[in-house]
């Protein structure tokens, strides 16, 4: 995992990313700049999540409003409950 946008962006730019998430009260410079960045990169998913800038920093030990997921299989599963929590509301993440 990359926190933070620079180490995001290199990771996306780079081929490593495969997923990224952005906590919902990121700010809305930083959400264009990023979206922008993904939409050229089509093997890069990207989700806005139901969790705060705080939330996301108190799970992972670290000031974060975005993050880079580069393993694969923690990418997929990660997609698999953000879609089932969007769809359904009952899975937590």
């Amino acid at each position: 995992m990359v926190i933070g946008y620079d180490p995001v962006v290199e990771s996306i730019e780079t081929d490593q990313a495969l997923l990224v998430i952005a906590a919902q009260d990121i700010s809305g410079n930083t959400l264009k700049k990023v979206r922008t960045v993904t939409e050229r990169y089509p093997n890069v998913r990207f989700s806005v999540i139901n969790r705060s800038k705080d939330e996301l920093s108190y799970s992972l030990g670290k000031t974060c409003a975005v993050l880079g997921v580069i393993d694969k299989g923690f990418a997929d599963k990660l997609t698999e409950l953000i879609s089932a929590e969007q769809k359904e509301g009952g899975i937590t993440i």
